[in-house]
């Protein structure tokens, strides 16, 4: 007998003590709809709510995308999903020998991985049916003896080629950033092909961010319409009613935009795309990545301090050609500070470069480090608002030629422009982004600039 998601949902032998509650009234209601169940005249009410539209479907849908507000129980339905197209779906008779019907689970990093995992393996190893299935189970995976898998994996697109996919379900799906770039269009495109040959559902679960990427296209195009992709947005609270009203009142009277996303799940009207990705394109070289030095020309460079961690301390090297700025070379590197300094000191003297502009929140310890190595650290004048907007008004000049860098091309594209409640405008990366390639351009760029305005303030001229 075939069992549905709500029989799995409400069954005291499955899940019915965790998800049969009434605070799960609306997650049952919206799976239900989405998987084509027939739904009582309460949970009509809600799935159409949920969703915008005027009716129920009798059809499965092939996509769901949901935007919901913090702690409305994504991660734990995320969980629960995984299992039952795992466990109570049977794919053998399309499977290839030795081919495995594979539900991938992908999060926005590692931690958020190991949280999802945490509640399939709970849900699966508290179920003694369930737990009669399991093959092999470890920290990324667990195989059932139905030849079907569940594995977790972070956001790259690389990471899920070459699967035959039962399902796809995709956590936090707006916070996607790997370097600072957001590859949700890309691993959608990995995936799709993937999920063809069984038919299986994407799912895509997230708090919303800003009007852009994957969970907002998807937003606009089909919340409220009939098709075979149900999109549905709901507040935390609707999806999790045991969620206490003072955390999203108090969330509110702090910051009620990023309230608004986070517990309202309303997309972020006071955060904009810095730089149009095309003008990116537009201005990158096609090789080479870096430019050698040539006589008698006067380079610049900027770095951006970083004394460990996730962030890469970089160094970016320019000059003036006519009207434009042209980005001779950018690199970026993790390890030791010290070690860094002393590489991209010698780096700068094959340009003939003898001072080096750099952050002012670094301290003193670059200016102490670069002078051992015979460069001289003077403290940037512009903050870092001030050098992306120099950055972005000689782009939209056409008078910068950036290298073909990936990494800088995700950051610079990956760039927000924020409005603050002061009325103030903020430029910084996503959340979970880097801008360490992107702030080493950008303070290049007013460098070259400044040096045009004032002809004196030279950094050195090249003599190899």
């Amino acid at each position: 007998m075939s069992v549905s998601i709500l029989d799995a949902m409400t069954d005291a032998n499955l899940f019915g003590s965790t998800f049969g509650s009434d605070s799960f009234a609306a997650w049952r209601a919206l799976l239900g709809g989405f998987y084509g169940l027939p739904l009582n005249d309460d949970g009509a009410k809600t799935f159409n709510k949920l969703t915008g539209r005027t009716q129920t479907s009798h059809k499965a849908h092939d996509e769901l995308w949901l935007a919901v507000g913090r702690r409305g129980g994504k991660s734990h339905v995320a969980g629960l999903l995984a299992i039952y197209e795992a466990c109570f779906t049977d794919y053998r008779d399309k499977l290839a020998p030795g081919e495995v019907a594979s539900c991938m689970v992908i999060a926005s990093d590692r931690r958020q991985a190991r949280t999802v995992m945490r509640y399939i393996s709970g849900l699966v190893n508290e179920n003694p049916m369930l737990r009669r299935m399991v093959l092999r189970e470890n920290s990324e995976a667990i195989e059932f003896r139905n030849r079907a898998a569940i594995e977790v994996h972070t956001a790259s697109h690389r990471a899920v080629r070459g699967y035959t996919l039962s399902a796809a379900i995709l956590d936090e799906i707006a916070f996607w950033h790997i370097d600072g770039a957001n590859p949700d269009v890309e691993i959608i495109s990995a995936l799709r092909p993937a999920l063809a040959t069984l038919g299986g559902p994407l799912i895509a679960l997230s708090s919303p961010y800003a009007k852009r990427g994957v969970l907002w296209n998807a937003y606009k195009k089909h919340f409220g319409h009939d098709s075979r992709i149900l999109v549905a947005q709901a507040p935390s609270r609707t999806m999790n009613p045991r969620l206490p009203a003072r955390v999203v009142e108090d969330a509110m009277a702090d910051d009620c935009a990023r309230a608004s996303a986070e517990y309202l799940a309303l997309f972020r009207s006071d955060i904009a795309c810095l730089i149009d990705p095309a003008l990116i394109e537009e201005a990158t070289r096609p090789k080479p990545r870096e430019l050698p030095a040539v006589r008698r020309v006067r380079y610049m460079a900027f770095t951006d301090p970083a004394g460990g961690g996730q962030d890469e301390f970089t160094i970016a090297i320019a000059h003036s050609e006519g009207d434009a700025v042209v980005i001779d070379a950018v690199r970026g590197l993790r390890g030791s500070p010290a070690g860094i300094v002393k590489e991209y000191a010698a780096f700068l003297k094959t340009y003939g470069i003898r001072r080096v502009i750099g952050d002012r929140y670094a301290g003193r310890w670059p200016r102490d480090e670069f002078q051992k190595h015979g460069i001289t650290y003077a403290v940037s004048e512009i903050d870092r608002n001030g050098l992306y907007l120099e950055m972005l008004a000689a782009l939209n000049s056409g008078c910068v030629e950036l290298p073909n860098d990936r990494k800088l091309s995700q950051q610079l594209a990956a760039l927000e422009r924020r409005t603050g409640r002061s009325g103030r405008d903020m430029i910084d990366h996503p959340p979970g982004g880097h801008d360490d390639l992107a702030n080493a351009v950008a303070g290049v760029v007013a460098a070259v600039a400044a040096q045009r305005r004032r002809p004196t303030a030279l950094v050195g001229t090249c003599t190899v």
